[in-house]
């Protein structure tokens, strides 16, 4: 029989490296950040800007909180504690609140406000903001002296115009409505010229374009130029809201019916009454209540409101 050889073990083979793959190579990582070094100089500068601030931060809610206190005082302890008698709690009452409900078509007051208030400022920001497209995107005769014209409406005082605005009201039949309180005040030139500085901001090129698509001109303000302005819509519509809510004179002139007053004018009529004698508690509690949609709509347009101021500060 023939012996056969023991198969022999594989010769081992060094793997050689191909000339276009790298070693790897461990990663080192970066050294670290230094620490900022300590500036005691910002840090006093930003305690001494609070210090400042802080105070007069609490100075000015001050007034605020002492109405909060007037709302919760009988008309006994009005006159008597500045803000609350802290050593008796108990003196504290929502009488004030359940008066003001009972007795006074208070929610009809507000709800006039909201409406008038609301209209207006709808009114006034679509006519404002279509009047602002007009000026600073289009070019037509007579231009120059109509923007003249407009700036001069700006200077005659509004108090000047009360005796033939009323005259003109009783001849069309609109006295005790709320139609001689909202077109009248529906145009507003301020409002045109601070839309026509917004508007400008606006490409040409791409109004060009959108022309080109068959876009007609409202459509052009409507999809183009209202979303550019955004922020100066939201700042314009909280000055146009607080504007008509705070309105009075011509309110108190041309509203005759309880029932129709809005708050300022509802507000002012109860000094005195009943019988000469103001609930000053009452009071406090009603113009607690007017404040807070004002405050409510600030909160919700504040954003918008400080981007168009700022956008109205800086040029370029």
């Amino acid at each position: 029989m023939t012996q056969t050889a023991p198969p022999q073990p594989p010769e081992l083979t060094t793997a050689t490296t191909p000339a276009d793959v790298t070693p790897y190579r461990a990663v080192t990582p970066p050294p670290p950040r230094p620490h900022p070094a300590f500036k005691p100089k910002k840090i006093l500068a930003a305690l001494g800007l609070h210090a400042i601030v802080i105070p007069l931060a609490i100075l000015s809610l001050l007034p605020f909180f002492w109405l909060i206190c007037g709302t919760l005082k009988t008309h006994e302890d009005f006159f008597q504690y500045t803000f609350i008698p802290w050593s008796e709690p108990s003196r504290l009452t929502f009488g004030n609140f359940t008066w003001l409900f009972s007795r006074e078509p208070f929610l009809t007051w507000m709800f006039n406000s909201l409406f008038v208030a609301s209209t207006h400022t709808c009114l006034v920001v679509t006519l404002s903001s279509l009047g602002g497209f007009a000026l600073a995107k289009y070019q037509f005769a007579g231009r120059k002296p109509l923007m003249i014209v407009m700036l001069t409406t700006m200077m005659l005082p509004s108090q000047v115009l009360l005796p033939s605005s009323y005259e003109l009201m009783h001849t069309i039949g609109w006295l005790d409505s709320y139609a001689a309180i909202i077109v009248p005040s529906s145009v507003s030139v301020f409002g045109m010229f601070l839309f026509m500085q917004a508007m400008k901001a606006v490409p040409d090129e791409l109004l060009q374009a959108g022309r080109v698509d068959g876009c007609s001109e409202l459509r052009l303000w409507w999809e183009i130029a209202l979303p550019i302005v955004r922020p100066m819509i939201g700042a314009f519509t909280l000055l146009s809201f607080m504007s008509a809510w705070n309105a009075f004179i011509w309110p108190q002139i041309i509203l005759q019916s309880h029932n129709k007053y809005t708050l300022p004018v509802a507000l002012t009529n109860m000094l005195g009454l009943p019988e000469y004698h103001t609930p000053y508690g009452v009071l406090m509690a009603a113009t607690f209540l007017s404040i807070l949609p004002v405050a409510i709509l600030f909160f919700i347009l504040q954003r918008d409101f400080i981007a168009g101021l700022a956008s109205g500060a800086v040029k370029g």
